[in-house]
């Protein structure tokens, strides 16, 4: 049995900021400050931070103790070890499956750059037109079953 907690179900209303944070994330290849998200939502700044913690309690993003982006899956808001150019932009992503899921949003082609987790030699994967290009024999390893990604987040 998951161990997420309740999760909310997201609110119309809601869905417009979270589409405007994914929006300015493609757009800028940096995390949106909430002016630019309430300015491309429509709504008062003000809206921001409830409209935040009611996605992070639906799991649609990620608020760091303070309550700023931490992350909006696949894109990372801090800095990470997994690199990614796709779209014209450099983005940050949580791991190898969030780096091919922005070069999945941002058009399909693109490049994922990362050390290796067991010896921490640079690793780079190539994706053009939505398929694998230039891969070594990597082999992607969850450490965390699905079910158990919310206990601990930031880990998994």
């Amino acid at each position: 049995m998951p161990t997420w907690g309740t999760i909310r179900r997201i609110e119309p209303a809601d869905w417009t900021i979270r589409a405007a944070i994914y929006e300015r994330f493609a757009a800028s290849g940096r995390t949106p400050r909430p002016e630019e998200v309430a300015a491309a939502a429509g709504v008062p700044e003000a809206a921001i931070p409830a409209a935040y913690r009611r996605l992070a309690q639906a799991h649609a993003i990620v608020l760091d103790d303070e309550g700023r982006l931490w992350m909006a899956h696949p894109f990372s808001a801090v800095p990470t070890p997994f690199t990614v150019e796709a779209g014209g932009r450099t983005h940050s992503a949580n791991f190898i499956w969030d780096a091919l899921g922005v070069i999945e949003l941002l058009g399909g082609t693109g490049t994922a750059r990362f050390p290796c987790p067991d010896c921490g030699e640079p690793q780079r994967v190539e994706v053009r037109d939505r398929e694998l290009h230039d891969a070594p024999d990597l082999v992607v390893h969850f450490a965390v079953p699905a079910a158990r990604w919310y206990d601990d987040i930031g880990f998994t």
